[in-house]
């Protein structure tokens, strides 16, 4: 990937208030029941994609270790190390692309919200297969939750790949396992809602 996706994400948070952006959420609720019920400990977590979102904060809280975030914009991740203050400590932060990183260690926990599904070609989908695999665990959870089929088309001025359990399962190879899937409708800060796939998977080898 060019360095193009990342201009655009540094953008948009420089020039928007964290809360004001479609994605926002005032608590991660459906990101942390599916990771409480699909793996059974405190062990580590990483979360692509996460920007400015609270949930790293809460999974240290709830005794997740070690909690990282990846993220293409430094300037999301200053937002969420700001509110978390001196807890910001805790987590592991990381700019970079989830198509071109090469993770250090592997993580017991992937989880995914909004991001893969800005993966439109099959290159870079492949690309983060890759990287899914070099991260995480066997035995492991991926949680990836993108746009419905009947979701939107495009959000935040870019075009999306929108996805089912199938499609997912199709992109990540055997190694991985459907575990659950569930739908999900997210109202936006302006009130529109937006429907949501999550996609649960367990990594068998």
């Amino acid at each position: 990937m060019t360095n193009e996706p990342s201009a655009h994400w540094e953008n948009v948070y420089a020039n928007k208030d964290a809360s004001q952006v479609s994605w926002f959420e005032e608590t991660p609720a459906l990101s942390l029941e599916l990771i409480a019920e699909s793996y059974d400990g405190r062990g580590s977590v990483i979360d692509i994609g996460g920007g400015a979102s609270g949930l790293a904060g809460v999974l240290v809280e709830a005794g997740y270790a070690p909690v990282a975030v990846l993220d293409l914009s430094a300037n999301a991740l200053a937002v969420a190390k700001a509110k978390l203050g001196t807890k910001a400590s805790a987590v592991e932060w990381i700019v970079a692309d989830v198509t071109e990183w090469q993770p250090a260690r592997r993580f017991d926990v992937w989880h995914d919200r909004a991001a893969f599904h800005f993966l439109t070609e099959p290159a870079q989908q492949r690309a983060y297969a890759q990287t899914l695999r070099s991260a995480l665990s066997p035995g492991g959870i991926a949680i990836i939750g993108t746009f419905a089929p009947d979701g939107p088309e495009r959000c935040s001025g870019l075009p999306v790949a929108r996805h089912d359990a199938a499609s997912i399962a199709a992109i990540l190879g055997e190694e991985f396992e459907l575990v659950s899937e569930r739908r999900h409708e997210h109202r936006t800060p302006g009130g529109a809602v937006q429907k949501f796939q999550f996609s649960t998977f367990r990594r068998t080898s």
